[in-house]
């Protein structure tokens, strides 16, 4: 993966990026209730800066999640976590949960495992890294701005998912049962010279 690289790299890369129009949210196929869902943090505002403390720079941990505006009809909740802007053909997924129950609600701070191995016991499925978890926003340096789409979905009833599903299981879903749908957007990047050119080498050897 690209998250971690030089400054050189994340500027030669700096006008490659998957795009908005890539993510799950945009690719769904929802007509009604398309963007109906209400997703919200305490931790930051939509379109505002991610703190460091829920990024690789900080502790890791997945940010405090609220949502409303849940279909009465809905069977279960699937929230897809990706980066717009990765330099990659597709967004980078950084988490995936699905399996959550249908209704107003939210998930804690750390409530999807994080580096540490902690969680709050909610079903994950694969990230990018083919692991279950949260995947801390990883920007390189000098990359510019990263919009992470933290995206929820209302499913209608059907089978609960198995293992750990991946994003096309996921959208396979919503493509079959989806309901509604919203999207909040956290920012985050590393200006030049935020990583010690000491650890941009150990990263790139």
């Amino acid at each position: 993966m690209l998250e971690k690289l030089p400054e050189v790299v994340g500027h030669a890369l700096r006008d490659r990026r998957a795009g908005l129009d890539k993510l799950a949210f945009n690719r769904c196929g929802l007509r009604g209730g398309h963007g109906t869902l209400q997703i919200s943090s305490l931790a930051f505002t939509d379109h505002g800066p991610i703190p460091a403390r829920y990024t690789a720079d900080g502790d890791g941990e997945s940010p405090p999640l609220q949502w409303q505006g849940v279909p009465a009809n809905a069977a279960s909740l699937v929230l897809v976590v990706e980066d717009a802007d990765a330099p990659t053909s597709e967004p980078l997924v950084h988490a995936i949960v699905v399996d959550l129950p249908a209704g107003d609600g939210g998930l804690p701070e750390g409530a999807i495992k994080g580096p540490a191995g902690e969680g709050r016991h909610v079903h994950e499925g694969r990230n990018s890294y083919l692991r279950a978890g949260w995947l801390p926003p990883d920007p390189p340096p000098g990359h510019g701005e990263h919009r992470y789409a933290f995206q929820l979905f209302a499913l209608g009833p059907g089978e609960a998912f198995e293992g750990k599903p991946g994003r096309d299981d996921v959208l396979a879903a919503i493509r079959e049962r989806g309901l509604a749908s919203g999207i909040l957007v956290g920012t985050y990047a590393r200006p030049d010279g935020s990583v010690p050119v000491e650890g941009a080498q150990a990263v790139a050897a």
